[in-house]
């Protein structure tokens, strides 16, 4: 587990892009916080680094959004409006990773088991007495061990933010 700090908007997409520039096809990245926690803010700064160009937004009312990105194609979904097991599986959210992409899931942690191996990131607004609202806390984790291989090679690529 990596527990790591961000300080602005700026830094919880660099986070985000450190992550990106690790994954393969059919990884799965599940998000998980509050809301206003910086799910989508880690969304678009993942989907930066990836190449997507196209702005991207939480799918709240659509469940996913596909975005071509470069040598992938990631699969924004968003579960928070999903209430049973079975809404889920009619998604088929495994498949969209498996057959050419990506998949990040916001609110994924409320169904993580229904989704295999994957790389759960919890984010937390911090509280803040200067007024700054863009700290956060993350708190990284894999399920399963797709990420063994790789683990050291993130912990590398965040340690500038490890608290």
């Amino acid at each position: 587990m990596l527990q790591l700090r961000s300080d602005s908007l700026a830094t919880t997409h660099a986070i985000a892009a450190a992550l990106a520039g690790l994954v393969r096809s059919g990884d799965v990245i599940v998000l998980a916080g509050e809301m206003g926690a910086g799910k989508t803010a880690f969304a678009q700064g993942f989907g930066a680094a990836l190449g997507v160009t196209d702005h991207m937004t939480s799918p709240t009312y659509n469940l996913v959004h596909s975005h071509p990105a470069g040598r992938l194609t990631l699969h924004h979904a968003d579960l928070y409006r999903l209430s049973t097991q079975h809404e889920v599986a009619d998604l088929a959210l495994a498949e969209l990773a498996e057959a050419d992409g990506v998949l990040l899931v916001e609110w994924g942690d409320v169904v993580g088991g229904a989704l295999g191996e994957h790389v759960l990131v919890r984010l937390e607004a911090l509280p803040s007495d200067d007024g700054d609202d863009d700290a956060r806390s993350l708190v990284v984790s894999a399920v399963g061990r797709a990420w063994a291989a790789r683990w050291e090679k993130l912990t590398r690529a965040v340690e500038a933010w490890t608290c």
